[in-house]
Parts: C-alpha cells; structure tokens; sequence
C-alpha cells in the first residue's frame, strides 16, 4: 500500500482554510477542544466501562512499544501488572516515560477518550516493599476482570497473578480528553 504524503509530509493532503482550533458556531471564547473536555466525574465514568488500556513506552532504539493491558484504578492513577521479564518493564526501568489510553466510539460523533502521560513507578517482589503494592493491585484487577472467582479461591489466585509479576503505577503529568458526544452529533466536517 503506498504512503500518501501531502505538504509538509501531512498525511491528508493540504489543509484548506485558517486552523484557529474554533469552528462556526462555537461560543465566542469556547474552543472546539474546550467542548469536548471531560470533567472528573465524567472522566471516572468513563474509565470504569472501559476494558482496555493501551500502554505505550520506549525500545531502546526510541520506537514505541505498544500493547494492550487490563488495568484498575489506584488512587486515581492507573495501575496494571504485566511479567517482570516483559519488554515493557524493560524499557520502563531504563526510561520510565509512559502513555496511556482508552478510548470508544466507531463514529466521529460517538468518539470518547483519555490519554494520559506520565512518569512509570515499577513495584515488585523484591523485598523493598512492592510485594503489598502487587497484590494490592492484583485484587482489584481480579476484581475488576475475574469477578465469578470463588470468595475461598481468590487470595490463591492473586498470588498466582502477583508471582511473577510487576505493578506499574501511571504518575500524570499530562492529561488529555475528548468526548465528541458534545458536539451534538455534528460530523468532522459541520454536518
């Protein structure tokens, strides 16, 4: 399949018109990026019908790791577990930039997302207290993913999770929203 490049190696082609991030119509003051803003309690709702969480961090080479987790909320923060051995706590233990995401929607109208960077705090079983943050967040993946297990099998089984286990903690520094449901069912292009 080739690459289409436009001017400037943008990928659409030429943009027409004056980008001023406002659209017509749009409240004097009022971005189109404002509008599309979640607040917190629209943001915690959100999150918790969401599944997925995209995680991305650096290879060694710079290029962007990629890969699809589940995940709880700890303290507002994200938190997910994944092998100690994986190439994600590689890259996150040399460089610990990371960005999330979650987002839905199949139509323009219908688009919803979060996008968080930040700072990757590792927790381990390595005797320097990161056994309790494991297992701590072991449960409420559990809980959130496994909710059928048995009430007499469950610590067992967060032990499992948590043996060979790293819990990675997203410390924002970033946070980027957009819910599209806002706009009143106008399209990307007015209508």
């Amino acid at each position: 399949m080739p690459t289409i490049h436009g001017p400037e190696g943008c990928l659409t082609g030429a943009r027409h018109g004056k980008v001023t991030g406002r659209d017509e119509g749009d409240p004097v003051g009022e971005s189109r990026r404002d509008r599309i803003r979640m607040n917190k309690e629209e943001l915690a709702a959100f999150i918790a019908d969401q599944k997925s969480l995209q995680v991305a961090c650096h290879d060694r080479d710079g290029a962007i790791h990629l890969s699809t987790l589940w995940f709880a909320m700890a303290e507002d923060r994200f938190a997910f577990g994944t092998y100690t051995k994986s190439q994600k706590i590689v890259n996150l233990k040399r460089d610990d930039r990371i960005t999330v995401l979650l987002e839905d929607g199949t139509k323009y109208d219908q688009l919803r997302g979060a996008m968080v960077r930040g700072r990757a705090v590792l927790h381990a079983e390595d005797g320097a207290g990161g056994a309790d943050e494991v297992r701590r967040v072991a449960r409420a993946v559990m809980r959130r993913y496994e909710p059928d297990i048995p009430e007499e099998h469950f610590e067992g089984a967060v032990e499992l999770w948590a043996a060979k286990r790293t819990v990675v903690i997203v410390e924002p520094e970033k946070v980027i929203t957009w819910d599209h449901t806002k706009l009143g069912g106008a399209g990307p292009y007015g209508y």
